[in-house]
């Protein structure tokens, strides 16, 4: 049996799909709130379970009986009103969940970590798993949270438990049924409600490929090593010029500079701790946009076999999964 956390989220629901085609037997956690929307084609295929990451108890029958684990499961918001959720969440249960897998004797573990945990180059080159990073560089909750239970994962490994660790860039295609910070993105656009974009650059990639990714690190990958997973390295402008040539919308020629965006989101993050509702442009985002996440996928490629998908027709099938909402 394999367990699969965060089946209900974008990464997750086809980590999921991944193993069910390749005929591993699964079973995902969900919480008892959580919606089955990602996976609806999979139920049937896959056991449920509910359960919570901080609830160890729950962990622990869950990971009962299973060979491998990947841990998907994050709190992904780059806004919201009480942080301290964000790192129940994503440090103290990942230490609960990583733990009960040891316990359990779990044979390989994959954490999916972030592109957002790396150390980036102040020349603008693409970073990859070996440039050096601290915590002092993580902006805002999410990549701080993520950063911690990234540092879980490497001590754990340390430890002699058999965890690697994935890093995503910035993954695309359908069914992003919440959707993500890249998903909303792209609703946005679709519904004509971008006159403008931040001048920055991201690493994209299709989901599908980091799916694959993932279990290409399971068979592959070698503990406590970190694998960044990603593709094309793309201006926002050219992302927006591809959506524009997929939908026959017109991509926006206006571009805000970083000081403008940073007061409008600081504003408007300042607002939403008043009103609690979220704000459009989270100030955790827009420091993400302060440099160009650009990266170097080499490492997967040689020491996994890892295969980079096809960016422009992932945005297509985000596109038109999207259009059918």
């Amino acid at each position: 049996m394999i367990l699969v956390t965060g089946a209900s989220g974008f990464v997750g629901g086809h980590v999921a799909r991944a193993l069910v085609r390749a005929g591993a037997p699964v079973r995902v956690l969900l919480r008892a709130a959580s919606s089955t929307a990602a996976i609806d084609d999979l139920l049937g295929k896959v056991e449920i379970v509910r359960g919570d990451l901080t609830d160890a108890a729950s962990l622990r029958a869950a990971v009962a009986g299973c060979r491998q684990l990947y841990h998907v499961a994050a709190d992904y918001r780059l806004w919201t009103r009480d942080p301290r959720e964000m790192y129940l969440s994503n440090v103290a249960g990942t230490t609960n969940l990583l733990d009960a897998a040891a316990d359990a004797g779990v044979s390989r573990i994959v954490y999916t970590s972030t592109v957002g945990c790396m150390g980036w180059p102040a020349d603008g080159r693409p970073t990859n798993e070996g440039f050096p990073v601290s915590e002092a560089e993580m902006s805002g909750h999410y990549k701080l949270s993520k950063f911690r239970a990234e540092q879980v994962a490497l001590d754990r490994a340390k430890r002699g438990v058999p965890v690697v660790i994935v890093n995503p860039t910035t993954p695309v295609g359908e069914r992003d049924v919440k959707p993500t910070p890249t998903g909303k993105i792209i609703v946005e656009f679709l519904a004509g409600r971008m006159p403008a974009y931040l001048d920055t650059g991201l690493n994209f990639v299709d989901v599908r490929a980091v799916a694959d990714g993932h279990l290409l690190a399971a068979e592959h990958g070698r503990v406590g090593e970190r694998y960044l997973l990603g593709d094309r390295n793309m201006d926002f402008s050219e992302m927006l010029q591809v959506l524009a040539k997929i939908s026959g919308r017109r991509a926006p020629t206006v571009r805000i500079p970083y000081a403008v965006a940073y007061a409008f989101a600081a504003l408007d993050t300042a607002v939403a701790g008043i009103t609690g509702k979220e704000p459009r442009a989270p100030l955790e985002g827009v420091k993400l946009a302060r440099h160009k996440m650009f990266v170097d996928s080499d490492k997967a490629q040689r020491e996994l076999g890892y295969q980079p998908g096809d960016v422009e027709a992932a945005l297509r099938r985000a596109v038109e999964w999207f259009q059918l909402l």
